[in-house]
C-alpha cells in the first residue's frame, strides 16, 4: 500500500475532504465525535488560531473545553513551561562530593545529590577522577546525602502497576540511570519461555526471575508484560513472543535507589584505585559541609526539557518539579513535590493560566488524579508560545513524523513536520496538545483530550489523527 492510499485508509474523513472552511470544522469534527466507540467515552477539544494576546486568537472550535480531563502526560507542559518561567533555561542541577582528610589518610566523603536526572556511571567516573586527582585514596565513610528532595520519592497517587516499571520510577535525590534496570526479552525456540537478559549482568544474581512467557507461532499475537515485588527481589515476566521475531526491552524500577547510587558509586571508586571501607544512607542535612572535593553538573534545564517533552521521561518531569519547588521555597519545603505544585500554579497565574483550570497531583502526568482542561493546556501554549523562551519550549516537543513520541505518527501526510505537539496516554485515555501550521491556514494552537474509552490505545490515537488531520486541512474562505 502507498502512502497516500495508507493515509486515505487511516484518515478516510480528512482525505474525503479536499479543504475546510473554519465554519465547516464542527461538522466535520462531530461526524468523528459521533463514532461508536466514543460514545461512552468523553472528548474535549480546543482549538485556536495562534495568537500573542488574548484579542489576537480566534476560537476555531470548542466541544467541553471548560470541563476537566484527565491529561496524562500532557501535564508535563504545566510543569516545563512553569519551570522555564521560573528557574530559567540555564538553571542546572549540582552533584556535590564534600569530604576532609584525616591526618591518618582516611577519608570522610558526603555525596550531596540534589535530583540530577540525567546522571550516570559515566558522571560517577567523572567524580572518581576528581577525587583521585586530588590524592585521595581510602575513603572510611561514604555518605550517601539524600535531604535535598524531602518527602516520599514515590508518588503517593501512583498507581500499583505503574511503580513497579521503569517508567514510574522513585525520584529521589541521588538519582542513577534513571532509577531503573533494564532487559532484553528474547524468543526462543516454539514453545520455550523468553530469555530474559539484564542490562547488568550483575542483576541475575541479585534478582529471582518468575518467568511464565513464552515463544508462540507467526500466527499469534505477541504481548510482554514486566514488573517486580515491591517487598522482594522478585521480576515477573508474562507474555509471547512470536518466534523469529525481534526482541523487546523493558525496564522496572529500582526498589531502593539510594542504596544502589551508593553501591555503584562504591564499584567505580574502586576501579579508579579509592578503596571505601563503610557506606552509609541519610537524609539529615548537616549545617557545616566539609570541602567540595568533586561536582558534577546537569546539561542546562533546556537540555532536560527534550527528554520530559519529546520522550515523556516521568523521571526527568518530577525531578524538575521537585526542583522547582525546592528553589521556590525559603526556608526548604517539608515536601519537594507539593512545594513544586504550588510553585507551578503560582508561576502560571502570573502568565494568564487559571489555577481553577487544572489541578496536579504530579508534574508527569502519570497519576490519574490529575485533571486539566483544554482551556488550560492551550492558554499555556499560547503564553509560551509569546515569551521570550518560546523557541526553546517549542523546540522540546516532539515534531509529527520526525521524533520523540511523534516519531511514528502523521508519517508521509501534510502533518509531518508541520506540528511540535505533547502526548498523552495511561490506560483508557489519551491526548494531544501543541501547535500545528497548517499549510493553507495561519499557525494553530490546540488540546484534543480523549478520556474513558475501552479501546487499545493506537485506537484512542486514530481518533486523535483524525481531528488533527482536519484542521491540517482548514483553509479561508
Amino acid at each position: 500500500m502507498g502512502a497516500k492510499a495508507a493515509i486515505a485508509q487511516s484518515f478516510p474523513i480528512a482525505e474525503n475532504v479536499a479543504g475546510i472552511c473554519p465554519a465547516d470544522l464542527a461538522a466535520e469534527i462531530e461526524a468523528i465525535a459521533r463514532q461508536p466507540t466514543l460514545q461512552r467515552g468523553r472528548l474535549g477539544i480546543l482549538v485556536e488560531t495562534l495568537g500573542t494576546t488574548a484579542a489576537d486568537r480566534q476560537v476555531l472550535y470548542a466541544r467541553d473545553a471548560e470541563r476537566y480531563f484527565i491529561p496524562a502526560s500532557n501535564a508535563k507542559l504545566f510543569t516545563t513551561a512553569a519551570a522555564l518561567k521560573q528557574l530559567g533555561p540555564e538553571f542546572r542541577i549540582r552533584t556535590s562530593v564534600y569530604g576532609a582528610t584525616h591526618a591518618n589518610g582516611l577519608t570522610t566523603l558526603r555525596v550531596v545529590g540534589r535530583g540530577d536526572p540525567s546522571l550516570t556511571d559515566e558522571t560517577l567516573k567523572i567524580l572518581a577522577q576528581q577525587l583521585y586527582r586530588q590524592g585521595i585514596r581510602r575513603v572510611s565513610n561514604l555518605i550517601g546525602d539524600e535531604h535535598y528532595f524531602p518527602g516520599s520519592a514515590v508518588n503517593p497517587n501512583w498507581e500499583w502497576e505503574d511503580v513497579q516499571a521503569g517508567y514510574g520510577a522513585p525520584v529521589n535525590s541521588l538519582i542513577l540511570n534513571l532509577n531503573a534496570m533494564g532487559l532484553t526479552l528474547m524468543p526462543q525456540a516454539l514453545g520455550q519461555p523468553l530469555q530474559v537478559v539484564w542490562d547488568n549482568p550483575a542483576w541475575a544474581d541479585q534478582w529471582r526471575v518468575e518467568n511464565r512467557s513464552r515463544t508462540v507461532a507467526p500466527n499469534e499475537s505477541a504481548y510482554v508484560e514486566v514488573g517486580r515485588d515491591l517487598s522482594q527481589p522478585i521480576l515477573r515476566v508474562s507474555g509471547q513472543l512470536v518466534v523469529g521475531s525481534r526482541a523487546e526491552t523493558a525496564a522496572i524500577s529500582i526498589p531502593h535507589p539510594g542504596e544502589y547510587f551508593l553501591r555503584q558509586f562504591r564499584q567505580v571508586l574502586d576501579a579508579a584505585q579509592i578503596a571505601v571501607g563503610q557506606t552509609a544512607l541519610t537524609a539529615t542535612p548537616i549545617a557545616d559541609l566539609p570541602p567540595e572535593l568533586a561536582a558534577t553538573e546537569s546539561p542546562p534545564l533546556s537540555d532536560l526539557l527534550g527528554p520530559t517533552n519529546q520522550n515523556s521521561n516521568n523521571l526527568y518531569a518530577e525531578a524538575i518539579l521537585k526542583s522547582l519547588g525546592v528553589q521556590a521555597s525559603v526556608p526548604p519545603p517539608l515536601d519537594a513535590t507539593e512545594a513544586g505544585l504550588t510553585t507551578v500554579q503560582t508561576v502560571l497565574a502570573k502568565i494568564g493560566v487559571d489555577p481553577e483550570s487544572y489541578a496536579l497531583a504530579d508534574g508527569s502526568g502519570l497519576s490519574r488524579h490529575n485533571l486539566a482542561t483544554p482551556t488550560a493546556l492551550v492558554n499555556t501554549l499560547q503564553a509560551m508560545a509569546g515569551g521570550p523562551d518560546a523557541s526553546i519550549y517549542r523546540a522540546s516537543l516532539s515534531v509529527a513524523g520526525l521524533n520523540g513520541t511523534l516519531s511514528n505518527r502523521f508519517r508521509s501526510s501534510p502533518v509531518a513536520g508541520q506540528l511540535q505537539g505533547k502526548t498523552g496516554a495511561v490506560r483508557g485515555n489519551a491526548a494531544l496538545s501543541g501547535y500545528l501550521t497548517p499549510p493553507n491556514y495561519p499557525p494553530l494552537v490546540f488540546s484534543i483530550l480523549v478520556n474513558h474509552i475501552n479501546q487499545p490505545g493506537r485506537r484512542l490515537r486514530q481518533t486523535i489523527d483524525q481531528i488533527v488531520h482536519l484542521l491540517a486541512k482548514l483553509q479561508p474562505c
